[in-house]
């Protein structure tokens, strides 16, 4: 509804402003061929159009044409930024319930209304086994992802990730998000504390639910031995 009353005359995204590049394009769109024939000068025409003699209803002054044509070029600049193509828009992704699982995540990671943890155990290129647990929508702002959406890259845990284990060279690492910090010395295990609202999230498969609003989802997929989604609601505080 905001962006429909946005479209109207006088409104922010006014078009009927938009159109014009100039205040004295606005101006000549008022001039009629009878009166550039009786005045024989455009300047002289633009003048009495100003001053309400010609053209259809009340004109603009030139400070009041100024002011909406600015307000509808910022108009026009915040419908484009909120309308993103996603990383995953217009691919394929019938064949690996993975990444459509990510796909589905996507939009509400990037817009915050949802934080993702992605537990990945697999191989690297070495036939090393590796797992770790990656903060979705910390990696969707810092990463490209349209290469994973595309199949030109696979999805791997990181050193640089939030939790990351090495099985043959026992490297363990951790490291806290803008979204999480991590509990590694918990007699319970591995634990995820949100930053924005503190609910912990447990990540033990063992436990009957990981936390406050959060969903544990076992995802089917042939490009990695296992893979798990952490969904966390944020409510916000008002």
């Amino acid at each position: 509804m905001a962006d429909e009353l946005g479209d109207l005359p006088n409104g922010p995204g006014d078009n009927t402003i938009a159109e014009f590049g100039t205040y004295e394009e606005y101006l000549d769109s008022q001039i009629t061929a009878i009166d550039l024939y009786y005045l024989e000068d455009k300047e002289l025409a633009r003048q009495l159009v100003e001053l309400g003699y010609r053209g259809s209803g009340e004109p603009l002054k030139r400070e009041e044409f100024e002011s909406r044509k600015k307000a509808a070029e910022n108009f026009r600049l915040s419908k484009r930024l909120a309308t993103k193509v996603l990383a995953s828009q217009g691919k394929d992704l019938s064949k690996s319930l993975f990444l459509q699982a990510l796909a589905d995540r996507e939009e509400a990671n990037r817009s915050g209304k949802l934080t993702s943890i992605i537990f990945i155990r697999t191989r690297n290129n070495k036939s090393q086994e590796i797992s770790g647990y990656i903060d979705y929508a910390y990696r969707l702002k810092t990463e490209n992802f349209e290469p994973y959406f595309s199949r030109a890259k696979v999805l791997m845990p990181r050193p640089s990730d939030m939790s990351f284990y090495n099985w043959e060279t026992q490297t363990c690492t951790s490291n806290a998000t803008p979204n999480f910090q991590v509990i590694a010395d918990n007699e319970n295990g591995l634990l995820f504390k949100n930053k924005r609202d503190r609910k912990i999230i447990n990540v033990d498969p063992k436990e009957p639910k990981p936390g406050d609003n959060t969903t544990r989802t076992e995802i089917e997929t042939d490009e990695h031995t296992q893979v798990v989604i952490y969904d966390h609601l944020t409510r916000r505080k008002t």
